[in-house]
């Protein structure tokens, strides 16, 4: 097998998000940066230039070093929308740290995390209005919290509408405080607090260069130009939306559009001549069970797989006739679909190579939060389907310890590292080791041409009498391939009397595709689809038991399933 051979895209040297603000408005001022619907009454997007964004940038930073705000930590709680993208920004480029925080936090929990942090102020949303009042005395030690939608504007309530206007007024005045402010790229910009699928959240301390590196690299690895189109639909709270697709797009002179909601992505899709997007596997599965399940509707299943096999086939000697083949598809996302990035999960390879057959060039990456997010990420020059491609440029990755299989825990050396977690230096040592290599917590392997493989959380890992590791992420991803079930969690339990190890299974059903099935029918093909898991395994692998349930597990807003909450 040949190695990965790196073919880089051209990208200049990022510092920091200043530097990328200032590039946007030199090369692209009079270019369409952001198309936003969240303004109230309007029915048509607003479209913002790289220019108007450049200045609300510089009069909001105005506005809140005027209010006292220099080198506060300053939170922003929203959908995705423009104003978040102005808010996070402006904090960045020289008033002092942001604090994204997840917007579908429980009350009790945003007091906490915006306690925690120290803040300072709190830029919202309308929808989150009721976490705000409902917190009320709470939130004492707030100074600010600035609507993004309304109007009141004195005292410690404040209007965002109101504060741009005023920065506007004193940059007109002469003030450049803001605008002259310099960065330091290596000094705390960001804390994320992680979503907490394990336990208690941790802030991670993330640097302008940290995030400005990992765009960098990443766009020599997937070309993105002006007119380009991406369609944001993550939370935008998350590194994953903000560093991968966001951003980007502001290097490059692209769109971003933020989605209307997860039932319009088809919709914003053909409307909004999107032609990248980024998503976590459930919305392109669910995007694929939908192609399959109209065209088998139609009668028309058949033609469609003939059609993948028949395109994929000539791809590979260059000739591409999806648009002709797949027309019926393209009439309803619109011709203009280019590419899905995928990542937080894994893939199931078919699914990626139907979408590329189809004409979608779709490509999956790895990375955490703690690494600004990707480490590893394939090329839309070279993609190896079942991997997240080669370590990033400029990123090292060994694997710690491996077994008989080549598998052991992913270490990472890269440049997007995070600083730290935010006053807890005991968690920071367990994860920053010598020479600053990175332990990210999860198992995989380099195959012999350089592709990341990653088979599951070390957390996660069930280890058998023999010393046998069980990743519950592949047996979850082979019984989740069935259409009877809608997602699964795998555990190893100890057997009280033997003393032996056990695997089990509790599956949510997909309800849709068991109507009209008895209690008894629905467990026994459940029993079939954990037979059929059982015989394409190991003997130590194999599910001894299961159990069925219709509600979905708790879950993060990036859908990832809970685990320390559930009862295991």
């Amino acid at each position: 097998m040949s190695k990965f051979v790196e073919k880089p895209h051209p990208v200049k040297y990022l510092p920091d998000l200043k530097f990328i603000l200032k590039n946007s408005l030199e090369s692209y001022a009079d270019l369409v940066a952001f198309e936003d619907r969240h303004f109230p009454g309007q029915e048509e997007r607003r479209k913002i230039t790289y220019r108007e964004f450049y200045n609300d940038v510089n009069a909001l930073g105005t506005a809140l070093i005027k209010r006292g705000l220099k080198g506060k930590k300053i939170a922003v709680m929203s959908e995705n929308r423009y104003d978040w993208m102005l808010s996070y920004f402006a904090v960045a480029c020289g008033v002092g740290v942001i604090i994204p925080l997840d917007r579908e936090l429980p009350v009790g929990e945003m007091v906490g995390l915006l306690k925690r942090a120290h803040t300072s102020a709190l830029i919202y949303s309308e929808k989150q209005n009721k976490a705000v009042e409902a917190a009320g005395a709470d939130l004492f030690f707030i100074d600010y919290l600035v609507q993004m939608d309304g109007e009141t504007h004195e005292g410690r309530a404040l209007s965002l509408k109101s504060l741009i206007a005023e920065g506007y007024k004193y940059i007109e005045e002469g003030n450049t405080e803001y605008i002259d402010a310099e960065i330091d790229p290596n000094a705390p910009m960001a804390i994320y607090f992680t979503s907490g699928t394990t336990g208690r959240s941790k802030g991670v301390m993330l640097s302008h260069r940290n995030v400005a590196s990992n765009v960098e690299n990443m766009l020599r690895r997937m070309k993105v130009v002006p007119g380009d189109k991406g369609l944001s639909v993550m939370p935008i709270h998350h590194t994953f939306e903000f560093t991968c697709e966001n951003v980007p797009a502001m290097v490059t002179g692209a769109t971003i559009v933020y989605c209307d909601g997860l039932k319009y992505i088809q919709k914003n899709l053909r409307d909004d001549h999107i032609t990248i997007m980024l998503g976590v596997p459930l919305v392109y599965e669910t995007f694929h069970k939908r192609i399959f399940a109209t065209a088998r509707q139609k009668g028309k299943e058949e033609k469609l797989r003939k059609g993948i096999k028949l395109n994929s086939r000539l791809q590979k000697i260059g000739i591409d006739l999806s648009r002709q083949l797949f027309k019926d598809i393209y009439a309803t996302i619109g011709n203009d679909l280019r590419v899905f990035i995928v990542g937080g999960a894994p893939m199931d390879p078919e699914i990626l190579k139907d979408f590329r057959a189809m004409g979608v060039n779709m490509f999956e990456g790895y990375g955490l939060t703690e690494t600004s997010p990707i480490i590893a990420v394939n090329a839309d020059y070279n993609q190896k389907a079942g991997t997240v491609g080669p370590p990033m440029p400029g990123t090292e990755i060994i694997i710690d310890n491996p077994d008989g299989d080549g598998i052991g825990e992913i270490i990472a050396k890269t440049e997007s590292r995070m600083i730290g977690y935010f006053e807890d230096p005991e968690e920071t040592e367990k994860v920053i080791l010598e020479d600053g290599w990175f332990a990210t917590g999860d198992y995989g392997f380099l195959d012999d041409e350089g592709f990341l493989h990653v088979t599951g959380r070390k957390k996660n890992v069930i280890v058998t009498k023999n010393g046998k590791n069980i990743f519950p992420e592949e047996l979850e991803y082979l019984i989740n391939k069935s259409d009877y079930v809608k997602e699964s969690v795998v555990w190893g339990k100890e057997d009280p009397n033997s003393g032996e190890l056990y695997i089990n299974a509790e599956i949510v059903l997909e309800t849709s595709n068991l109507k009209g099935f008895s209690e008894e029918e629905i467990q026994a093909k459940i029993k079939a689809v954990i037979d059929g898991v059982n015989k394409s395994t190991t003997s130590y692998k194999r599910i001894k038991s299961f159990h069925t349930r219709e509600e979905e597990f708790e879950k993060t807003t990036t859908r990832k399933i809970k685990r320390h909450k559930l009862d295991l």
